[in-house]
């Protein structure tokens, strides 16, 4: 059995103990066997000296055992690392960023608690799957969605809380943002709701987001300062139709007057779908010519980059938009866009497939893009094939299209000088006002590769922060190196967080490390 660092033999033993008869035996896993199956599927230091690794695991049913968990932790300073489902690959999976903490491990809580048709929303517990909300809501033929990642496996909650997104209409795709109301178990094993939902009598804890003084919720999102046990979300009452629209433009700076057509309708709400910016210029293979080019200064002018594409025979820059609504809405909706966007010279337009809900089993089974329609999937991993996973860096930037051309120029060099391939490089409309510009980096379990691998990760982010396109979400093993970043005024955020961290958890035993937020007592030589 594994001890965690700086815990002794006996003290462990006494927890591992006590562990048991708060959550039952059964509950609390020390063998080898067991507590690897808690490992990183996706690590990139996947059988190294640096990988993550837990001591044990154990996992309550409620949240009285929660409260018992987080009491005895404390009171034998057993550092604990809690996840809901450990489904979050790509970040980190189920491993703890404090390598030899025990995982609070939510998956038993897994009780939808109500679901409202009429009202559009849902309480869960951190346990609930995007497929048993689904499914629950799919069983009650109630007419509502969910909005759910790729892939769906994951904890409704655990996914939001690390500010996870989706593909239906804002706010819903926003999956913290669209979240209301939470309840928490303080590392003092105390229980807060949050928003209305401290007021005893409430009637609007998942109607309201607020409620009277400070917003708390922020403080328990990608962070270390409270296990979430409960938590609502607002669901998107089922529309009556859904179209697409694919629109092409020809060169290279089209993207300006494009993306800035796009912004002003998003913003107005017509459009309100996420949508791609993808270019079939920049995508594929990096051949000498595009490499020549990323050479020149600028990465290469618009003439050139247009004759190149000329030579090529493609279309520039291109996206599908997706409208949901009442089907005469959604078609004005779509005649709108194509008549701002005709201002660009040689736009071109096709129109989509109209679906009408609600859909059937036979239908959703044939769905192409399920998670557009609420459905959740493991589509995803059919594009890994020949790799041990990826890691995810996503920077994010403005709606602004001179942005979006400076950074796929910045990241194709930076990925060839790096000798690996670009898997993604487009941007996405995931939030309110700011395109995540996705980059992947395949793995493979070849020490050598790992470290290339390693090391692009890295650059990627230090890269994009110098240009002021922050990460938004970073694989365990590189939070700390992300916060660096986050550096203005000497780090006063984080020195902040670790004010709150201190205050909130005194004796450092929630989830150590995550996201740069490290307990007084390890803090030492990590500035």
């Amino acid at each position: 059995m594994r001890t965690p660092p700086g815990v002794s033999s006996a003290d462990f033993a006494a927890a591992v103990e006590q562990f048991g008869a708060a959550v039952g035996k059964q509950w609390v896993f020390t063998s080898d066997e067991a507590v690897n199956t808690y490992r990183d599927a996706y690590s990139p230091l996947w059988g190294e000296p640096g990988e993550r690794i837990a001591s044990a695991a154990v996992a309550p049913e409620t949240v009285e055992q929660v409260q018992q968990v987080v009491k005895i932790a404390n009171r034998y300073s057993i550092p604990l690392y809690t996840i809901s489902t450990g489904r979050n690959l790509a970040y980190g999976g189920s491993a703890p960023v404090y390598s030899g903490s025990v995982v609070l491990d939510l998956k038993r809580m897994n009780k939808i608690l109500e679901v409202s048709e009429d009202q559009a929303y849902a309480l869960v517990e951190p346990g609930v799957s995007y497929f048993d909300l689904y499914r629950y809501i799919r069983e009650h033929k109630l007419k509502v969605w969910i909005d759910c990642p790729d892939p769906g496996w994951g904890s409704v909650i655990g996914n939001a809380l690390d500010h996870g997104a989706g593909r239906t209409p804002l706010p819903y795709r926003d999956h913290f943002g669209a979240h209301c109301g939470m309840e928490v178990v303080l590392a003092n094993g105390e229980v807060v709701r949050t928003g209305m939902g401290a007021l005893p009598t409430a009637k609007t804890w998942q109607h309201f987001q607020y409620g009277a003084g400070p917003s708390s919720d922020g403080l328990f999102a990608q962070s270390n300062m409270g296990v979430v046990t409960k938590m609502g979300f607002w669901l998107l009452p089922e529309p009556q139709a859904s179209m697409t629209g694919q629109i092409r433009v020809s060169k290279h700076d089209d993207i300006v007057p494009f993306v800035k057509i796009l912004a002003s309708l998003a913003f107005q709400g017509v459009i309100n779908c996420v949508f791609s910016l993808q270019s079939p210029v920049f995508a594929g293979r990096l051949d000498a010519e595009k490499s020549a080019l990323l050479d020149k200064p600028g990465g290469g002018s618009a003439a050139e980059w247009d004759a190149y594409a000329a030579s090529k025979g493609r279309t520039f820059w291109q996206t599908e938009l997706r409208f949901y609504g009442p089907a005469k809405v959604i078609a004005a909706q779509w005649d709108h866009v194509k008549e701002k966007v005709s201002a660009i010279a040689g736009a071109q337009f096709t129109d989509g497939q109209t679906m009408h809900f609600p859909l059937t089993d036979e239908q959703v089974a044939k769905l192409n893009d399920p998670g557009s329609f609420g459905v959740p999937s493991l589509n995803v991993f059919s594009t890994l094939q020949g790799s041990s996973g990826h890691l995810d860096a996503s920077p994010m930037l403005p709606y602004d299209g001179n942005a979006i051309l400076e950074a796929h120029k910045v990241f194709m060099k930076l990925f060839r000088d790096a000798g690996t391939e670009l898997l993604l490089g487009f941007a996405m409309s995931y939030h309110w006002r700011a395109f995540i510009m996705f980059q992947s980096i395949n793995l493979v379990r070849d020490p050598a590769q790992m470290a290339k691998a390693r090391s692009l990760y890295e650059q990627v982010i230090k890269v994009a922060s110098a240009h002021g396109w922050g990460i938004y979400r970073a694989h365990a093993a590189f939070m700390d190196t992300v916060m660096e970043q986050y550096s203005y005024n000497d780090h006063a955020l984080m020195r902040l967080n670790e004010t709150l961290k201190d205050a909130l958890d005194p004796n450092g035993i929630l989830s150590a490390g995550r996201y740069g937020i490290w307990p007084k007592q390890l803090r030492k030589g990590r500035a």
